[in-house]
């Protein structure tokens, strides 16, 4: 053994060129070998299965987050339409409807007592009878329906219990009235001071219980709609981002999860994570027209029908009291200024005028009508068919709404000859004009304002109720059944699309 080694070690010489040994190279013992070390994995780092899997449930989650969040949506939208167009719209036609048969009642009264025993008048007695009944029931009727809807609403309930209570007491005082005037034998227009004493706390109590009782029904019906149409319009807005933003999230992640797939698994397309794709798309379009068509409706039947249809039921009302204080004036000298001046704030409730008095008030209104008849943008009067003028939206409208202010320019020139006939002592006259119903006399010419009245308002109405109708037909549970077989649709693809992939690795 060579000196300067020890025996544990083995020398291995080589030679570089020949003739010159090599450095000699240590060679460890034999013996146990060390263990293997395995390498760390990082454990930011995620296997394809795992990011496919956590991906794949990132879909599921954001497709599931779509669907919920339309659903709610488009049905937050079809109650909001069905309280306004069929709970609070129509609760407020019938008070407004109710309104209008407390006049006509309290007019038909006055023309009872108008007529007197006068054999001349025996037909149209008789007529304003008939109507003075139908009237009776279609208030009967109208109270059941308001104190339908009214059910959950105290002061809805209060005011319709002050219309019943005082309703009997009215009712009493009119036949009162009747029957004194019919026991007198009273001459026309000049009825007994007891039986005027009674119609005058009939219509006393009228004006200051019955209407305002009725009239706070719709206001209070009417704000309703208010409210909800301004909630209602708030939340679709909203609601367009909210179906947006999880659609696009949705679409995202599908979009995401179609790469991964196909870098990892050297595939184009996932058809079936494309056909998932696809439906998405058509959900997301699908959701979002549906909310723009809601709003669309919700804005034609509220804005552009709806304030129509209130504006010409007060306007339709406003018309029947003016007849009825024309009777009033005729038979009650004694209050025949206080009805004179009631007639003129209800004519410029009606439309008014600015800087007239009512015996120029016809005169005052001809040049404003003309130039709105010549330019139909041009409406230089106020009241509700000044509102009804500026709100024209729907085919036969403008037709039907011009009818109603030739018609009650025709009225007002009518009651100007009544006054007239009165002012010159042929009472008589004045209550014949005031009361015929031949062609150019007052009552046909106010039966034609009545009728373009109301066929403004069934235009309005006819629009409020096919746009309502529409969304019904739009958010159904046809609309959400396809919408939730859509949804399951796309989870479901989403999940055989990725499974093949995973089982690779099965």
């Amino acid at each position: 053994m060579p000196p300067g080694t020890s025996s544990g070690t083995v020398v291995v010489r080589t030679a570089e060129s020949p003739g010159e040994a090599k450095p000699a190279t240590a060679v460890p013992p034999a013996g146990p070998r060390a263990p293997r070390l395995r390498p760390v994995r990082n454990p930011l780092t995620w296997s394809t299965p795992r990011l496919v899997r956590a991906l794949t449930g990132g879909c599921l989650a954001a497709l599931a987050l779509a669907g919920v969040v339309t659903a709610t949506i488009l049905g937050g939208a079809r109650d909001g339409t069905d309280v306004i167009g069929h709970q609070a719209a129509p609760q407020v036609v019938r008070s407004a409807d109710l309104y209008f048969a407390l006049n006509d009642m309290d007019a038909q009264a006055a023309n009872l007592l108008l007529f007197g025993a006068d054999p001349d008048f025996a037909t149209v007695r008789r007529q304003s009878l008939d109507t003075y009944d139908q009237r009776r029931a279609q208030v009967a009727t109208d109270l059941q329906r308001v104190a339908e809807a009214t059910a959950d609403d105290p002061a809805g309930r209060t005011a319709v219990q002050t219309v019943l209570s005082e309703l009997g007491r009215y009712e009493a005082l009119v036949a009162r009235a009747q029957l004194l005037d019919d026991q007198a034998h009273a001459p026309a227009g000049r009825p007994p001071a007891d039986a005027l004493t009674a119609y005058r706390a009939a219509t006393d109590l009228l004006r200051q219980r019955l209407l305002p009782a009725a009239d706070s029904v719709t206001a209070a019906n009417s704000a309703t709609v208010e409210r909800r149409f301004t909630a209602e319009r708030g939340d679709l807005g909203s609601g367009f981002w909210w179906i947006l933003g999880t659609g696009v999230l949705a679409l995202g992640a599908l979009a995401g999860l179609q790469r991964l797939l196909a870098v990892r698994y050297q595939r184009l397309v996932n058809v079936p994570l494309a056909a998932a794709t696809l439906l998405t798309v058509g959900g997301l379009v699908t959701g979002v027209v549906l909310l723009n068509r809601a709003d669309h409706n919700l804005v034609v039947a509220k804005h552009d029908a709806y304030d129509s249809v209130i504006a010409l039921s007060r306007a339709r009302a406003t018309a029947y009291d003016l007849n009825a204080d024309e009777s009033r004036f005729l038979s009650d000298p004694a209050r025949a200024a206080a009805y004179e001046q009631s007639y003129f704030d209800k004519t410029q409730t009606f439309a008014r005028v600015n800087g007239t008095t009512l015996p120029g008030y016809p005169a005052a209104l001809a040049p404003l009508a003309d130039r709105h008849r010549a330019d139909h943008t041009s409406v230089g009067f106020g009241g509700f068919l000044g509102d009804e003028l500026r709100n024209i939206t729907f085919a036969g409208e403008q037709d039907a709404a011009e009818r109603v202010l030739a018609t009650f320019q025709d009225y007002q020139r009518d009651d100007r000859k009544i006054r007239d006939l009165n002012a010159q002592g042929r009472l008589k006259e004045a209550i014949a004009y005031d009361t015929g119903t031949a062609a150019g006399e007052s009552n046909a010419d106010f039966a034609r304002l009545a009728a373009a009245l109301d066929d403004v308002q069934a235009v309005n109405q006819n629009a409020m109720d096919k746009a309502v109708a529409t969304t019904d037909d739009d958010l159904d549970t046809i609309t959400a059944t396809m919408g939730a077989v859509l949804l399951a649709a796309a989870l479901a693809l989403t999940a055989v699309g990725v499974r093949s992939r995973l089982r690779e690795y099965a």
